[in-house]
């Protein structure tokens, strides 16, 4: 077993940590720990929202959640010899439950605290708690399923650059200055409030809070990708952007389907990962792998054979409005086509909802050349079910 180099006490929130982690992406946030390429090691991690989410059968704490906080990541790491232009190599041994946290949650976000991708048709704040016994899992919110789990990181990456970051905040910030009182928002700026920055102090965390960058959404160095077949086996190659790369990790998943449609979608949990890393010395141009990370899954997946499978094309489904090759409304068709067939098994629209968010569904982009319409197709395990859920 990997040495711990990055330990944790799950009862107590990411800054009383002994060695915080940190909430923001930026190159001064200072390294937790150094390792030399070659090196395996576990680090604790705490669930994104960091302890906020009860296990109980109150969705509250999903609609009063202060997501100014999240993600809380453990790290970063510095990878002695990493310069940038090189490739972090970094491979997923395992990752695992802690005893005593063996429970996750999976939560619909209101309208006006996050959202998720259906959100005009589920506005309002829903959660659901999934108990672990081994590989699998239920819910008392979502009964007559049971699945095995392939548990991953939700969130991995390294830090950027100031350039790189510069260009990031440059980006959002015009996206948003183009509607910025919608809701939810186009973007999530930096902001000093709820900000966890390792160990910076005084002035060097006053600036750093007013530069990081969100955790939210996926970029260059990796990030919230939430990909559920990055799973342990995987190997991943990394772009450097600053000395030691510091790598950080969080946002682990029990399971989870292809999207992550309801916002916190994966069945989110506390746990632990072993990695281990190395460098690739001019990487980056050597393999023309610069703008975004490239991995190899790797070999554990859930055993289903047996799918129903659900298209949507890019037609919007409140007015008919026909548009062109938009894969995110034909996604969006065939997840509310699959969810309207679930209600009739017997499911409530949200259970289905979170349903699809949770489980191992694969998502596929089907056509994406035929004009005017992209179509999409969710393909649900039907092993899952307690019951044959095909039409007859």
């Amino acid at each position: 077993m990997p040495k711990t180099l990055f330990k944790l006490d799950l009862s107590k929130t990411m800054e009383e940590q002994a060695h915080p982690g940190h909430n923001r992406w930026h190159p001064d946030i200072p390294a937790a720990f150094a390792v030399d390429p070659g090196t395996a090691f576990r680090m604790d991690c705490k669930e994104w929202t960091d302890g906020q989410i009860k296990n109980n059968d109150d969705p509250t704490d999903i609609r009063k959640a202060n997501l100014e906080r999240v993600h809380v990541l453990s790290g970063p790491v510095y990878v002695n010899g990493a310069e940038p232009g090189d490739l972090l190599v970094v491979d997923i041994l395992d990752v695992g439950v802690h005893q005593g946290y063996e429970w996750g949650f999976n939560g619909i976000f209101a309208k006006e605290n996050g959202g998720s991708f259906l959100v005009d048709h589920y506005p309002e704040a829903q959660k659901s708690i999934w108990d672990f016994e081994g590989i699998y899992t239920t819910s008392r919110h979502v009964p007559g399923v049971k699945f095995a789990g392939i548990v991953h990181p939700g969130l991995i990456g390294v830090a950027p650059s100031m350039e790189l970051l510069q260009k990031w905040n440059k980006r959002e910030e015009e996206l948003k200055a183009t509607n910025p009182d919608r809701t939810p928002p186009l973007a999530n700026l930096p902001t000093p409030e709820s900000a966890v920055l390792g160990t910076l102090k005084g002035e060097d965390f006053d600036r750093v809070a007013a530069e990081g960058a969100r955790t939210v959404p996926p970029r260059e160095n990796g990030g919230n990708c939430d990909i559920k077949n990055l799973s342990k086996g995987s190997r991943i190659f990394f772009p450097v952007f600053v000395d030691g790369a510091k790598l950080s990790v969080g946002d682990l998943h029990f399971s989870q389907g292809d999207g992550e449609i309801t916002f916190c979608g994966g069945i989110e949990m506390s746990g632990w990962i072993d990695l281990k890393v190395d460098v690739i010395k001019g990487g980056m141009a050597k393999y023309m792998i610069k703008d975004n990370p490239v991995f190899k899954p790797g070999p554990v997946d859930p055993l289903y054979s047996d799918f129903l499978v659900f298209e949507g094309v890019s037609v919007d489904e409140k007015d008919g409005k026909q548009h062109y090759m938009d894969a995110n409304t034909a996604f969006r068709r065939a997840c509310l086509n699959a969810i309207e067939y679930l209600k009739t098994q017997g499911f409530t629209g949200e259970q289905a909802y979170m349903l699809l968010s949770s489980a191992p569904v694969e998502g596929r982009v089907a056509g994406i050349v035929d004009i005017p319409n992209a179509c999409c197709t969710v393909a649900i395990p039907t092993q899952i079910f307690d019951k044959d859920i095909t039409p007859k």
